[in-house]
């Protein structure tokens, strides 16, 4: 029944255009039926709202997005369900096919495929990968940044979601617009043990790609006392597109060389 939901909500999607005004509320309100019953915070929701509508989010197929480079762009291509993913860059092909995280790399790889995998796609596909299942709300304290407030929440994990469930992240936003502001979070995947130590990356440069408020940069910011001080890098981006159609078969699937990524 899910199923059958889903291609009915994409097939109105897909004619819209075509219809009435009346049947263009039709639309919309089949998008909120497509959308999971989640109790997320009201003000979570007005966010997803600012962002462009977690129902239509859950409508698209693909995201695809390249982070600039000097030696050559990284391009990043997601399947927003199933999450599968392919990677490529100067000195490799890897990815994960649903099973199976593989790589074809040059003697100059020096990555970890597992931790690298879904990593940029999270941080980039903010805030609507913080709708995902097995996410636990909590109100945080404001985060207070040159003078201004954003409030926020802490976003934690149930036992077996993800390859790091232990992970936390600090979602903070514009207070009056809803628009995202800032993003706190922890790693764990090394250690596997919860991490005290909070990074920040303040999201201030939103574009409008396919309908959607996502980033052409991000700013990661040095830290003191798991606060945000000042800048420390800029990550650049190009190519965004959000596909409401998934790309050829086999673009995900390990190719014919890679090795198997344990």
């Amino acid at each position: 029944m899910k199923n059958l939901l889903f291609l009915f909500v994409l097939s109105c999607i897909a004619f819209s255009c075509k219809q009435a005004p009346a049947e263009k509320g039709a639309v919309k309100d089949a998008m909120a039926a497509a959308a999971p019953a989640i109790d997320y915070p009201d003000d979570l929701d007005k966010v997803f709202d600012n962002h462009g509508s977690l129902a239509k989010w859950k409508t698209m197929k693909e995201l695809t997005f390249e982070i600039v480079k000097e030696e050559g762009n990284e391009k990043i291509m997601t399947d927003l369900n199933s999450r599968q993913e392919r990677i490529e860059n100067s000195s490799a092909t890897s990815g994960f096919d649903g099973k199976n995280y593989w790589l074809v790399a040059d003697s100059t790889y020096k990555g970890n495929v597992k931790f690298y995998t879904n990593l940029m796609f999270y941080f980039y596909a903010m805030p609507f990968v913080l709708a995902d299942d097995g996410i636990k709300y909590t109100k945080v304290d404001d985060l207070v940044f040159k003078d201004t407030k954003y409030p926020g929440y802490r976003i934690s994990y149930d036992d077996g979601v993800g390859l790091s469930p232990k992970d936390e992240y600090f979602i903070h936003y514009n207070p009056e617009t809803h628009e995202m502001a800032w993003l706190g979070y922890t790693v764990t995947f090394r250690s596997g043990e919860k991490s005290e130590k909070i990074s920040w990356i303040r999201y201030n440069d939103w574009k409008n790609f396919d309908g959607f408020k996502l980033p052409a940069s991000l700013n990661w910011y040095k830290t003191e006392n798991n606060l945000p001080t000042e800048l420390r890098n800029t990550r650049e981006f190009a190519g965004i597109k959000v596909a409401a159609k998934a790309s050829a078969a086999g673009t995900f699937k390990m190719p014919e060389g890679a090795k198997v990524v344990e």
